[in-house]
């Protein structure tokens, strides 16, 4: 590290000899980009990139180089990153990873010249210090011991005719007994022989270094570095030969420090399973899955030599009181975990035997086919009361808890004092609490004081938080022990009725609705019904909240799930009295506004913002029963042409309308249809007008669906067609691309998790490489191809920095896909299988192998598969019908999230089979193994589709 003291080294009077340390970097920039280097020396800003020091571009060979130097004096150290700024020095970029350490030695007498030869740490070079890979995968590699010093040179530059170079090499993974070398063209590197070459050192945090005095006369050189186990095991890494010429050296002391970045070998591919928490079933569960089951489940994946669990969330959604919390993306605190994963025997050690007697009896009653959410949280909630009235003293009173409650009491108080509101005023909505509807530290502070009450009640909070505290860490420790990453799932939103909404206001916009434009899912869209974030007013403390939230997953995770990141460079905005998700708008976007439209001929925005109601429409779309819809719900404006009536303008008044026309027994139609149909009409609009400036216009998704733009004339038709192309499609993709460079970086600077990305539906094209650059892992899921010209994806064409798999808990899974759509399934047999024939009507373990083999096989750093699928590879387990084996339906926001797996844990641990067919079908692909090992041919396993699939007839 490079710590130049605390004199400004630029304009520093020392007589002290000065070492010229110079930095040397190749990046190719955009127009009107410079690169930066800052450091905590004064000489280097004192980590203030404003006064760091600007590097100069010059063009050498192929390459941008960017070069730049200070004089320092010899013993000085000090951190330094690279930035990518504009001509203000603004950030637009900076290095990923742990920050660069330099050491000027105190050997060097002043006079000498170092030449740093850097490489740009991208995101994804960071991705082997994510705790993922450092603590999890690569665990034993962090365990080497150090061998020097960073950064002391054992050689001396004291002959004019040599240089000393020091080799550096990042090494995240390394097995036991492993040594690192660098050979090359130059007798001091062996002549390329490994007796002869250059071994290194270890010197702390994976990175490996070792120097040598060589002739000027053997410049240019080419060089590779390898690992060696024993001699006749070397692993050299792969591309070509790394290269080193004479630039600007002189005929004094110098000194090539050549950082190289990461050891390039066959990245590290890994497999795992995806189960929501509530889904797993055990011998010991109580109705629902819970945190200590994860610990099954771990081995179950070890056996199964799988190297990661991925969960859905699992904070609090108890917003309701209902089944309708069983949605575990509607969060009512970000940071509190959810009562219902408690394992309540595991409470106390001296359990009563009449409370032993009620856990057994619970546990048979709610041993059910799906869960019953309200069922299990009344049981759990109660049995758990019973308990903390005779623990309660000695728990709160311990040093654990207490250690506990100092370090999380600033979420903690204001959940327990919202879910005592809660349930005093029988609704989470805070509007209606009275005075406790502004939230206030002092109020809380009232609320939570011993001397309520109800402190006894608000303690019992604290006291079911703690025990899941302790029992997801106990989980999350052992996964770590055994070698299994943990993932969690980071919700876009929060529930408008939530302890953040209530203690955080102004970081919210509580007059909007989330939700996503209309996609593969759900072609009406989705809203979710979240109010957006406030960006604006979030980066005011550089997303504290955000930051907060990350770090508390990062205590459990290792890694995580983004749910919807597209949110993260633009939300799907809706008004709030929004139901579907059709009508809404990009925040932010770059509208239209009414002087770019009137330029272009478009003068009635009345007309194209006001739903298009004509006689004959609603005499196509509602046949005899037009009048009355007419009656109900429209004024005539004139001859033959309606508006909505007041009571009746927005989707929610809608719903209340025909509600009450029902409960009078007005309604002779279907009240579904009615509504899908009067929906149709409101939503029969060309233009959206901002409802925060009447200038400003959105186009509405799919204007050219719509009869109101239909019945327009031809020269408005092409001109909302360009505007609205260039809207969706152009004119925000350097905003949004902007906006996820402010937001995103929070996230992944918060914790040391590996990150993923779920990048599914309608993608902007500066999603991907802002992705790439953050070093952000995207995901696959090959019947939604992100390629607009393919039916299916090619798993052998996915990148590295994705996760890949055949379905997730948004949709069906393989068996019920297979069986749900006959045209699909024949597509899928033909073009992807490789058959010609009718497919088997059931998605047999020989389709669902060549399947999962499929994705093991591909290039992505993780295949992850739902459980439901990999247990379609045995018979035995498919005979559950396989529509009651899907988490979700995205087109249905009251959908209850109740799947359960119908075979414990404890019986899947026991089924060696199975554990050896996904064992061997992993291991013969190579993931988790650092080799370039295709596996066997995939056409093994399509002749055995053809085989099995051709001998059993379709019904």
């Amino acid at each position: 590290m490079m710590n130049l003291g605390s004199l400004s080294l630029s304009t520093s009077k020392s007589s002290k000899p000065m070492v010229s340390i110079s930095f040397w970097i190749p990046y190719f920039t955009h127009w009107g980009e410079s690169l930066l280097v800052c450091g905590s020396a004064p000489g280097l800003g004192s980590g203030n990139v404003k006064k760091g020091l600007l590097l100069k571009p010059s063009q050498q060979d192929d390459q941008l180089i960017w070069s730049g130097s200070v004089s320092v004096p010899p013993g000085f150290s000090s951190d330094y990153c690279y930035y990518v700024v504009d001509d203000s020095k603004s950030v637009l970029r900076s290095e990923f990873g742990m920050k660069r350490k330099l050491v000027v030695p105190e050997t060097l007498t002043g006079g000498e010249s170092v030449h740093l030869r850097d490489l740009w740490q991208s995101g994804d070079q960071a991705l082997p210090f994510r705790s993922a890979f450092k603590d999890v995968i690569f665990h034993h590699s962090f365990d080497v011991k150090v061998e020097k010093p960073l950064g002391v040179f054992m050689n001396k530059s004291d002959q004019d005719d040599s240089v000393v170079v020091q080799f550096k090499i990042c090494c995240p993974d390394i097995g036991e007994g492993t040594s690192v070398y660098v050979l090359g063209t130059p007798e001091k590197l062996g002549n390329w022989k490994v007796e002869n070459g250059l071994r290194l050192n270890y010197v702390d945090d994976s990175i490996w270094e070792a120097d040598c005095l060589i002739p000027k006369a053997d410049f240019p050189i080419k060089y590779r570095y390898c690992k060696v186990q024993k001699e006749d095991s070397i692993g050299f890494e792969s591309g070509g030969n790394r290269e080193l010429s004479l630039h600007s050296i002189g005929s004094k002391q110098e000194y090539i420090v050549m950082s190289d970045g990461l050891f390039r070998a066959m990245p590290w591919r890994g497999a795992g399973v995806a189960v929501p928490m509530f889904s797993v079933r055990s011998e010991d569960d109580v109705g629902v899955g819970e945190f200590l089951d994860l610990k099954l489940l771990v081995d179950w994946a070890v056996d199964s030599g799988l190297h990661l669990v991925q969960l859905l969330p699992v904070n609090d959604t108890s917003v309701h009181k209902m089944w309708w919390d069983s949605y575990p993306y509607s969060s009512l605190s970000v940071f509190a975990l959810h009562p219902l994963y408690l394992r309540v025997q595991a409470l106390s050690e001296r359990l009563p035997e009449d409370i032993k007697e009620e856990i057994q009896k619970a546990k048979n009653q709610l041993d059910k086919n799906d869960v019953d959410y309200e069922a299990t949280m009344e049981t759990k909630l109660s049995i758990a009361k019973k308990i903390f009235d005779i623990e309660k003293d000695q728990t709160l009173n311990s040093s654990t808890f207490q250690k506990f409650f100092s370090e999380n009491e600033g979420w903690l108080k204001p959940y327990a004092a919202f879910c005592f509101l809660r349930d005093f005023f029988e609704t989470s909505d805070h509007s209606q609490w009275g005075t406790f509807s502004d939230y206030t530290d002092d109020k809380l502070e009232k609320l939570i004081s011993k001397d309520n009450l109800h402190y006894n009640t608000i303690c019992f909070h604290y006291y079911i938080q703690y025990h899941l505290h302790v029992q997801l860490s106990a989980a999350a420790e052992y996964a770590r022990k055994k070698g299994v990453v943990l993932k969690g799932d980071l919700p876009i939103g929060v529930d408008r009725n939530s302890v953040d909404t209530w203690v955080y206001r102004n970081l919210f916009r509580m007059n909007t609705s989330t939700g996503a434009p209309p996609d593969y899912f759900d072609k009406n869209g989705q809203n979710w019904g979240f109010p957006t974030y406030n960006w604006e007013e979030m980066s005011k403390d550089n997303y504290a909240w955000w930051r907060a939230r990350l770090t508390q997953m990062g205590k459990y995770f290792t890694a995580y799930r983004i749910d919807h990141i597209l949110g993260f460079f633009r939300i799907w905005e809706l008004p709030a009295h929004a139901m579907t998700g059709l009508v809404g708008k990009f925040r932010p976007s770059i509208p239209l506004s009414q002087e770019e439209l009137e330029k272009e001929g478009i003068w009635d925005f009345d007309r194209l913002s006001k739903p298009y109601i004509q006689k004959k429409f609603l005499e196509e779309k509602f046949g005899d029963f037009w009048p009355f819809i007419a009656s109900n719900f429209l004024n005539e404006t004139q001859k033959d042409m309606y508006e909505f009536k007041e009571d009746c303008n927005t989707e929610k008044k809608i719903v209340a309308k025909l509600k009450s026309l029902a409960e009078k027994s007005l309604l002779l139609e279907n009240e579904d249809k009615v509504r899908r149909d009067v929906f149709d009409i409101l939503r029969n609009v060309v233009l959206i007008k901002d409802p925060e400036d009447a200038r400003k216009f959105y186009p509405r998704f799919n204007i050219e669906d719509t009869s109101s733009f239909q019945d327009l004339d031809d020269h408005s038709k092409n001109v909302l067609k360009r505007l609205y192309y260039d809207y969706y499609f152009q004119r925000q993709e350097d905003l949004w691309r902007k906006n996820a460079l402010k937001t995103l970086p929070a996230l992944l600077n918060s914790s040391n998790m590996l990150a993923c990305g779920e990048d599914l539906g309608l993608i902007p094209s500066c999603v991907h490489p802002v992705m790439q650059e953050l070093g952000l892992v995207g995901l696959r899921i090959q019947r939604m191809p992100s390629e607009s010209d393919v039916k299916f994806g090619i798993p052998s064409n996915y990148d590295y920095m994705t996760v890949c798999a055949p379905s997730c808990h948004d949709c069906s899974t393989l068996r019920a896909w297979w069986e749900e759509d006959e045209e699909r399934r024949q597509q899928y047999f033909k073009e992807v299988i490789g058959v010609d024939g009718i497919p088997p009507s059931q998605c047999i373990p020989e389709i669902t192998h060549f399947i999962l083999r499929q994705h093991v096989e591909a290039p992505s750093m993780w295949a992850i598969f739902p459980l439901q699928d990999m247990m379609a590879l045995k018979e035995e387990y498919t005979t559950r019908p396989a529509t009651e084996e899907t988490i979700n339906d995205p087109t249905n926001p009251k959908h209850y999230w109740r799947y359960r797996v119908h075979v414990t844990l404890d019986s899947l641990l026991k089924d060696t089979d199975l554990k050896s067919t996904i064992k061997n079908l992993v291991s013969s692909s190579g993931r988790s193994v650092p080799a370039n090992v295709s596996g066997e041919d995939i056409n093994k396993s399509r002749g055995e589709v053809i085989a099995n699939g051709s001998t059993k007839p379709n019904p």
